[in-house]
C-alpha cells in the first residue's frame, strides 16, 4: 500500500518535495492533500500537482483520516505551532530544518511526538543521499582511520529572499544554511557533543548572521571547521579528513551525488525532474520520503538516521553560534 502523504504550505520547497515524489513508484508514495493559508493557493498547487484535495487551513489536514504523513515546509518560526499541531492530532510529520527555531524548541516538539507516540524527523534531505550513506559505511568501516578534521564551506547571494534578512521570518544564514554545516560535522563524529564551540561573523543591517564561521572542537584533538553565507556564490564542498584517507564531496547541498575517496570518484546521479524545480537538484528529497515510508512501515517513532537527539545537538550548536555572533529571536525568549 501507498504511503499517503499531505503537505503543509504552498511554498517552494513543497513544490519541489512533489516533483521529487513523482519520481518514485505511485504504489509506494501518493501525495493526497495539501494544504495552505490560501486557499487558492493550495488548489493551485493540486491541481499542478495532481492531488485530490485542498485545504485552506492547517487544521482541517490534520483531521484529514486518508493522510499517513504529513511535510511541513512552513517559514522556520511555524515550526514549532505547526508541527505540534500534527502530532498533537497524531499525524507522522517530516518537518523541514531547522526543527525549531533554537535547542528549546526541538525538545518540545521531540517531547510532543514521544508522549503521543507519533513518528518525527527534521528534513535534512542530504543525509539520505546514497553518497552520504555510503560515507557512513565507510566512516563505520574505519576505512578512514581516525578522523581529525571536517570541514564544510557553503553559501549563496540570498539577501533578496524577505525570509532571509528579517528576524520576524526566522532570517539569518546559521539556521538556514549554517545547520547542514553542523548535522554534516555531527554526522561525521556519531553524534557526538563537542568539547567547545568558536563562532564569528557579520550581522545584516537588520540584525540576522549573513555570515558565520564556526570550529567545532572535539575530544582527542578532532576538530570541524564550518563556514557559510548568505552574501557570495561559494563553490561548496565537505571534506573528512582521517588518519588512513580523506573524502571529498563538491557541493554537498545542492549536488551530493559526487564523491571522492582518496581521489577515486563516486557518482550516484539523480532522477531527472518532471517540472521545473526551485531548488538545484532536489529531486534527492525522494530520499528522505523513502527513509520516512521505511520508518513507519517498521512501527518507528524516530529516524535511526537523523534521530530526534541528533537533531537537538544540531540546535544546540546554532544556539551556542548565535549566542556568540550576537542574535537572538522572540522564539528565545519564550524557550
Amino acid at each position: 500500500m501507498a504511503t499517503r502523504w499531505g503537505i503543509c504550505s504552498a511554498g517552494r520547497i513543497s513544490h519541489d518535495f512533489l516533483v521529487a515524489l513523482r519520481t518514485l513508484p505511485a504504489t509506494e508514495h501518493q501525495a493526497v492533500a495539501i494544504a495552505a493559508r490560501d486557499l487558492t493557493r493550495a488548489q493551485e498547487y493540486a491541481e499542478k500537482h495532481g492531488i485530490p484535495r485542498a485545504y485552506g487551513s492547517y487544521e482541517e489536514l490534520a483531521q484529514d483520516p486518508d493522510v499517513d504523513v504529513v511535510y511541513v515546509g512552513v517559514i522556520h518560526p511555524q515550526h514549532l505551532p505547526v508541527g505540534r499541531l500534527f502530532l498533537e492530532a497524531g499525524k507522522p510529520v517530516l518537518l523541514e530544518k531547522p526543527l525549531g527555531m533554537n535547542a528549546a524548541e526541538v525538545r518540545e516538539l521531540a517531547q510532543v511526538a514521544q508522549s503521543r507516540g507519533v513518528f518525527l524527523m527534521e528534513a535534512f534531505w542530504t543525509r539520505f543521499f546514497p553518497l552520504s550513506e555510503q560515507l557512513r559505511e565507510l566512516l563505520a568501516q574505519g576505512a578512514l582511520g581516525e578522523v581529525k578534521l571536517s570541514c564544510v564551506a557553503v553559501g549563496h547571494p540570498m539577501e533578496n529572499i524577505p525570509r532571509l534578512v528579517q528576524k520576524e521570518l526566522g532570517g539569518g544564514v546559521v539556521l538556514d544554511l549554517g545547520c547542514y554545516c553542523a548535522q554534516f560535522a555531527s554526522m561525521v563524529f556519531g553524534g557526538e557533543k563537542p568539547e567547545s564551540i568558536i563562532a564569528s561573523g557579520f550581522l545584516y543591517p537588520t540584525g540576522v548572521d549573513e555570515t558565520a564561521a564556526m570550529v567545532l572542537n572535539y575530544a582527542g584533538n578532532r576538530q570541524a571547521v564550518l563556514s557559510c553565507t548568505m552574501r557570495v556564490e561559494v563553490p561548496g564542498e565537505a571534506i573528512v579528513c582521517g588518519t588512513e584517507g580523506y573524502v571529498k564531496f563538491p557541493s554537498p547541498w545542492y549536488t551530493p551525488t559526487t564523491m571522492f575517496v582518496n581521489g577515486e570518484r563516486h557518482d550516484s546521479p539523480l532522477p531527472p525532474p518532471s517540472q521545473p524545480l526551485n531548488f538545484s537538484n532536489s529531486t534527492g528529497l525522494r530520499y528522505e520520503a523513502q527513509h520516512v515510508r521505511q520508518c513507519l512501515l517498521q512501527g518507528l517513532k524516530e529516524s535511526p538516521i537523523m534521530s530526534l537527539a541528533d537533531s537537538e545537538l544540531v540546535a544546540f550548536i546554532m544556539d551556542e553560534v548565535r549566542r556568540q555572533l550576537g542574535v537572538t529571536y522572540p522564539e528565545d525568549r519564550q524557550g
